[in-house]
This record gives C-alpha cells, structure tokens and sequence, in this order.
C-alpha cells in the first residue's frame, strides 16, 4: 500500500495539482469572471434584469422563433440573451444557433448593453480542470477522469498506511530533519481535509460516469439519442398560430415560479414563438437552491401566464446522481460554506505538492551522491519546481494578460489562454536550467510578484480598484484583490523559507570503538 501510494501520487501529481489548482478557483468562478470583465457593472436582482432583458429583445428581436435569457444572480453582473431568429421562407433549415449577432449581454441593473473585453474569465479555469486543453473534449475528459482515479486510488492507500491517522492531525514538526518535516506537512494538509479530498475526487469521478462507464445505457437505450431524451425532455416545438398576442408579464411569472418551489430562485427563462398566441415560457431554476444540482423547469402559458407543466420529480437514481454532482460543484454553498470548500481545496493543492516535495526529500538522501542526482530525480525535482510555482504563476499570467492585451485583438481570449500554458512552461524551462535550490527561490518569487501584483495593475489599467470596489461597497471584488494579495505573501513567504533552506548534514554512523562503553 505504501508503494502504491507513492507511485499513484507521483506519476499523476503534476496534472492533479493543475486540477487542484483550477478547481479551487472555479468555486469563484462568476467572481472571476466579474474582474477579468471590468467594462460590467454590479449585479441585481433577477425581476429587475428580466425587465431589461424583455424590454431590449421585444426592440431587438420581436418576431424570434425563440428567446434565452439568462438571469443573473447575487455573484453576476450581467444578463446573457440570445434568440433564434424566424425561418426564412425558402431556407431548408433555420439559421444555426451560436451566431454573435444573436446574442447581447446587458447590464444587470440598467438594462443597456455593454461589451465586455473578448475573455474566456473563470470558465477556463472550471472548464481545463476536467478536460484538459488543446485536446478533443472527450480526450480531456479521459484524463481527468484517469487522473482522478489515481488521486481517489492514492488517498485510499494513504489512509491505509496511516497508522497514526488522528494523531498526524496534531502532529507538525517543522524544525525537524527536512524528510519528517515535509511528512508531517504533508499528512497535516491530508487529514486536515480528507473527508473533502474523499468526498470532492469520487464525485468528480460519479459526475461523469456516464462516460467513463456507458454500459448501463447501451443496455437499456438502443441509441444514445433515447437515452438523453429520456432524461432531459424537452417540450415539443409549437409553430406560430398567426395570431399576435402579448406576452405575459415575465416578472410576475418569475414571482409565481418562485413561489411554487417555495422561494427558489429563477435562472434561465425561454419563450417560444414571442407575440404570438401560441407563446410558451419555460422557467428553469438557480442550479444552486438546492444541494442537487439540477433544479427543474416549469412551463407557462406565454398570454396567460398559467401554469401548464411542471418537469417531475427525478428517480431515486437520478436525484443520487445530481447530488453528487451538486456536492462537486458546490453551487449551494453559502459564502461562509464557499469559503470552506476554497480553503479545503487549497489544502488539497498542499496536500499534492508536499507529497511531491517529499518523494525526492526521501530519496535524496537515499542517493549514492546527492550532490549529482540520476536523470530520473533530476527530471522529478525540476517538474516538481516548475508545475509548484508555475501553476499559480500561469493562472495570474492569465489576469495579466487580461489587463494588458488590446481590448479590440483578435483571438484575444485564447491568447489568456495561451499565457498561463506559456508561464507555466517557461517555469519548468528556468527550473531545468538553474540549480534546484535557487530555481526554488526563482520561481516562486516570480510567481509571488505575479499574483500580488494583479490589484496593482488592475488600477491602473482599469477603473477597477480596491479603492473603488471598498467605496462602493462591492465586497466581492473587495475580497478578490485581498485574496490576491493573500495568496502573493503565501507564495512569498514560500520563497523565503526556500531561500533559507539547509539541507541537514547526513548524520555519521558511529564506529563500534565509539559505541564501546568507556
């Protein structure tokens, strides 16, 4: 078990620790796409989008075939829109969905639209986290799942080899010889948190066991199609009557919606043929009222605004599964309980790299000559370097790049995106070219100084500052640069205590003339 556990940790660690990394910031994932979206205002409550929303598509696209409006919440600032326009008499099929010109963003609480910068924002973050990138979906989705199941197969075997599993809890030595030091840190950052680690990688891992483990389907569907029309049923299309109506009063049904799920929360409202007396508006709840995920849908008459359906209660099977998936996600917590999930997870993030740091502590003093490792330890300690301070240091080149790239370049988000493949492999490249002891201090210096700075450069490059957001009372962006801030003297610290690292003198083994008694 022991050797499992090592060498499960090891051959996935670096990519786990990517995982980690960009898991921990998706669970501020709308707070992240609030600061790399400056040209957005604050948010608002969901009626008062709803009005702007139906006010600007009633102007913009009042002969649609469809409308999509997605609400904001109390973390989102802005309303998403798209429509689908009317067929055109002679065209085979209708215009493909996806369009720019069908789409609009607006302002939560005006109404007006506003343009935010080309930015992929904190979905890249929660999208490279169980996919990878620059690989087909499917590809990205296998090697997370793989990843993951050598994280759940390493911390079972972990907890096997503890013998002393609640005592390490209290147990951290840090002034002790470096191989018992970095145990403890690593068993600290393990117990500390392990029903989270358990609980946050066998979901990962049942959220898409669809995937990994399609066999239940193919038995029961013949086609993949009955399969998820079976479990995601969608109201057949009705073709326009003709007739003109005017829609129902939205926000008086987004009332009554909440109403009937006890005072949850509208998330995505959908109107079928507007202005017409055959209207339909569907209105799905906030994925995030409840601990499953997946919150239902009701249907209204779109002149009437009665109530016509309701999407039935799940199975015991299916609401197992989408509270699995709601755990995972954690869109239910509260900000006290997301905090938990982000702090958990970061000790997660420590949990990898001690483990990491660890295997070569132990096995360097295990080498014929320390001082001239083997290619196989070298290679180790310099991924260990490069993937430990490049990772953040990625993710904050991401921001930077945010901040510094013209707003109107083409291609703009996927360069973001580009700049944290790029630092993070600039990282390993300096750690392979320095001795080890000061590409530590190196790296993690850069990367300090790359994520404490970001409240600097975003003040002076936007009118987003700390300043403002503390005299606005804009709490989440306050919080978003004191995090940074935070997280930039972690790092710091990090790096000082690499600068002040001594590797502790092998101790001599006694001869048996000096064992002798005197």
């Amino acid at each position: 078990m022991a050797w499992l556990h090592t060498w499960s940790g090891l051959v996935f660690g670096w990519v786990l620790f990517a995982m980690f990394m960009t898991g921990t910031a998706s669970y501020f994932r709308p707070e992240i796409t609030r600061w790399m979206e400056p040209e957005t205002g604050r948010p608002a409550s969901y009626a008062q989008a709803a009005q702007g929303a139906v006010a600007y598509l009633n102007q913009t696209a009042p002969d649609a075939q469809s409308w999509s409006i997605t609400l904001p919440d109390e973390r989102q600032a802005t309303a998403r829109l798209f429509w689908r326009p009317a067929p055109i008499p002679g065209e085979e099929a209708p215009r493909r969905r996806g369009r720019s010109e069908n789409r609009a963003i607006l302002d939560a609480a005006t109404g007006e639209p506003v343009s935010p910068r080309d930015t992929r924002g904190g979905e890249f973050f929660y999208r490279v986290h169980f996919q990878m990138h620059y690989l087909p979906v499917l590809q990205g989705r296998w090697v997370a799942g793989l990843c993951a199941m050598f994280m759940l197969v390493a911390i079972l075997s972990g907890v096997v080899t503890h013998k002393r599993i609640l005592k390490d809890f209290f147990t951290f030595r840090p002034r002790k010889a470096a191989q018992r030091s970095w145990l403890d840190a690593h068993n600290l950052t393990a117990v500390l948190a392990l029903p989270f680690h358990l609980m946050i990688t066998y979901t990962g891992l049942v959220t898409l066991m669809g995937l990994y483990m399609p066999w239940g389907v193919t038995a029961n569907y013949k086609a993949p199609e009955t399969y998820f029309e079976a479990m995601f049923p969608r109201a057949e299309e009705v073709e326009r009557s003709g007739v003109s109506a005017p829609l129902a009063d939205i926000p008086r049904i987004l009332e009554s919606a909440s109403e009937h799920w006890g005072g949850g929360r509208p998330w995505i409202v959908s109107v079928s043929n507007p202005g017409d007396a055959s209207a339909i508006i569907e209105v799905t709840r906030h994925s995030g009222d409840q601990l499953a995920y997946a919150g239902g849908t009701l249907a209204f008459n779109g002149v009437t605004g009665q109530l016509i359906s309701a999407t039935p209660k799940p199975g015991p099977a299916v609401l197992t599964n989408r509270v699995m998936y709601g755990l995972h996600m954690g869109r239910f917590a509260d900000p006290i309980l997301r905090w938990v999930y982000f702090l958990c997870s970061l000790a997660g993030c420590a949990m990898v790299a001690t483990g990491l740091v660890l295997w070569t502590v132990k096995r360097r003093a295990q080498l014929p000559d320390p001082e001239r490792p083997h290619f196989g330890f070298r290679l180790v300690e310099r991924l260990n370097i490069g993937t430990i301070a490049g990772v953040p240091a990625g993710m904050a080149a991401m921001l930077w790049a945010n901040r510094l790239l013209p707003v109107g370049m083409a291609g703009r988000a996927e360069w973001e995106v580009h700049s944290f493949f790029i630092a993070w492999g600039a990282m390993i490249a300096w750690a392979c070219a320095r001795p080890a002891r000061r590409a530590w201090v190196e790296t993690l210096s850069a990367a300090a100084f790359l994520v404490g700075a970001l409240p600097l450069l975003s003040a002076a490059t936007t009118s987003r500052n700390p300043v403002g957001a503390l005299l606005t009372g804009d709490w989440a962006m306050v919080a978003f640069d004191l995090t940074l801030l935070a997280l930039g003297a972690g790092l710091a610290f990090c790096a000082l205590k690499a600068g002040a690292y001594r590797t502790a003198p092998k101790p001599r083994r006694r001869s048996r003339t000096e064992e002798a008694p005197a």
